[in-house]
């Protein structure tokens, strides 16, 4: 599924985010930044020992927040890391440090030039949140930023399974009649 942004476009696809070559590929990371299961453990196997390395040299991220190495033996020529919430009930903030997780990688992304980003869906495996609602969180923070910022044309996001695509595929129809 995709659609137009300004001079943008928003893809949904399912698959193996280590394999996109976008620009930059999105790694939802542990503020350790010491690799880990799911698309972490994923990216850290494909990219090889480089990626461990620079990660280990800047220490760790915050929830929120978003810092970039080298692609390593990936498509894509960066990971951008950002930590995303574990989920806690909903109470605890974690809306907005899933949107400042996006919205990190995102700015991180304009300020390095990239055209395109690949995204995950953060914070839905082991962390736990609620994938509709996590999803419509990404989608719209993505589509707020294409419609301020002509820097970056492509955004994908890459779904692991048919699950998560066709919750997100609902929640971007839903997000483009509300425009």
């Amino acid at each position: 599924m995709e659609v137009r942004i300004h001079q943008g476009t928003i893809t949904l696809v399912q698959g193996d985010i280590t394999e996109e070559e976008t620009d930059a590929i999105v790694n939802a990371a542990n503020s350790r930044l010491m690799g880990g299961a799911g698309v972490d453990g994923a990216i850290h196997r494909a990219g090889g020992p480089s990626i461990m390395a620079e990660c280990r040299k800047i220490g760790g991220c915050p929830a929120g927040q978003a810092v970039i190495t080298t692609g390593g033996n990936l498509k894509a020529r960066y990971v951008i890391h950002t930590v995303g919430p574990v989920y806690q009930g909903g109470t605890k903030g974690e809306a907005e440090l899933l949107r400042s997780a996006y919205l990190s990688s995102l700015r991180l992304a304009s300020s390095h030039g990239l055209k395109s980003i690949a995204f995950p869906a953060i914070s839905t495996g082991v962390y736990s949140y609620p994938l509709a609602e996590a999803a419509r969180i990404a989608l719209k923070t993505a589509i707020d930023y294409m419609q301020e910022h002509g820097d970056i044309e492509k955004i994908r996001f890459c779904l692991f399974d048919r699950r998560a695509y066709e919750t997100f595929a609902e929640e971007l129809r839903g997000l483009q009649g509300d425009r």
